[in-house]
């Protein structure tokens, strides 16, 4: 059997050499959680880390064992956000000078963040797999020194201390959830729980349009599915060369899981903890919420890998969630377009208790009568049920009622 290009003890080396230079996250037990999902749920916040990531781990470690010739040549990396950061933010407190290549969609909070910790950003490509070509592009035509996001011995040992402290301060696991991309971050993991925990199963989480090391593990050269996905932290197209062999051997499971899914994860986590999590960092909750029998009843330790969310699509997944939820809808109601008829419908809605987000009339792109209108209402509720109440009301009063639709 091939050895592995990591080994526990290159985790302890890298514990030792970032110790006090990366924040050591909590691991807490969530008494909500547990209950709503019939698991024992344990969760890692490397969200809390400076710059929101685990990605410190590595990125630090790697910059660490640099030669003062390469020190001074500078690093490139490519990165959609979390690396960039890390590399960022651990290059400029040791003086190196860094580039780093993000893809054209990244968010402008990570463009911003990356460019803040003292970095140079090229924005170039239109996925992680371009942005790659150019970096190497400029290491080789600058002398830059190449930080890769996750296929180094060095980030994958970095990576790993994240699974060190996990297993430390939650014992005696069932199992492991954590989200894949390219791998660095599950294959560290697997490194430190197969030493310090080997009865605990390690289980990977991709997004459904991206499973990479899915299709890694099982030598499928299908093209992935791709496309825009709010995790796009893991949304890388290729797994890696070394982290890849780890997986396979280490690693119980890889499952993916869809958008849904990780958009109900971010609300959890902010609604239940009051944490921030991105759509990447939310995937480990997302598979134990989306394969629920699998969990039931044992001690799940889930790794929150990042916290930067772009705030524009946080905003929209947390109305999402509600009216996925059914505490904010679209009601039509149809009404005489006469003084009166907007405040008769209002005080039904105030009678239940309910919120008026938005309210509307529509005359004009409507097949009602000249003198008839479309009030559209967009309503808060405590629930689904409370809605279906409300709509009861309104019908009772002698209202024509459509719900989850405009026209």
């Amino acid at each position: 059997m091939a050895a592995l290009p990591v080994h526990f003890t290159d985790i302890l080396t890298a514990a030792d050499a970032i110790a006090g230079q990366v924040v050591r996250t909590p691991t807490l037990p969530s008494e909500t959680l547990s209950s709503l999902l019939g698991a024992e749920i344990w969760l890692k916040f490397e969200n809390l880390q400076f710059t929101s990531s685990f990605k410190e781990r590595g990125a630090l470690y790697r910059l660490l064992q640099l030669t003062p010739d390469e020190r001074r040549r500078g690093v490139i990396a490519m990165s959609a956000g979390n690396h960039a950061q890390g590399v960022a933010r651990h290059a400029a407190r040791l003086g190196i000078p860094a580039t780093i290549v993000m893809p054209r969609f990244t968010p402008n909070i990570k463009v911003a963040g990356t460019e803040a910790l003292g970095a140079t950003v090229v924005l170039e490509g239109d996925d992680l797999g371009q942005s790659r070509i150019v970096a190497e592009r400029l290491a080789a035509d600058h002398g830059y020194v190449w930080v890769p996001p996750y296929d180094h011995p060095a980030i994958i040992a970095g990576q790993g201390t994240c699974g060190l402290e996990l297993v430390e301060d939650a014992p005696h696991l069932d199992a492991v959830i954590v989200p894949v991309g390219g791998g660095g971050l599950i294959a560290g993991i697997a490194v430190a729980v197969a030493e310090r925990s080997p009865g605990t199963d390690v289980i990977g989480v991709q997004v459904a349009r991206y499973p990479s090391m899915v299709r890694a593990l099982r030598h499928d050269p299908t093209p992935l599915p791709g496309g825009s996905t709010m995790a796009e932290g893991i949304a890388v197209p290729n797994a890696g060369t070394l982290t890849t062999p780890i997986v396979r051997r280490l690693v119980a499971d890889v499952v993916v899981v869809d958008e849904e899914a990780i958009e109900s994860a971010v609300n959890l986590l902010l609604e239940i903890e009051k944490t921030v999590v991105e759509g990447a960092g939310a995937a480990g909750l997302a598979a134990v919420a989306e394969f629920g029998p699998r969990f039931a009843g044992r001690r799940i330790g889930i790794v929150l890998s990042g916290g930067n969310a772009d705030p524009r699509v946080l905003a929209s997944t947390i109305m999402r969630g509600l009216v996925r939820s059914g505490r904010l809808s679209r009601l039509t109601v149809d009404i005489d377009d006469l003084p009166g008829s907007l405040a008769r419908v209002t005080a039904i809605v105030a009678a239940q208790r309910a919120n008026i987000v938005e309210v509307a009339h529509q005359r004009l792109f409507s097949d009602l009568s000249v003198k008839s209108a479309a009030l559209e209402l967009a309503v808060e509720t405590r629930d689904r049920a409370h809605t279906d109440a409300l709509v009861a009301d309104l019908r009772l009063a002698g209202y024509t009622v459509r719900t989850g639709e405009m026209r």
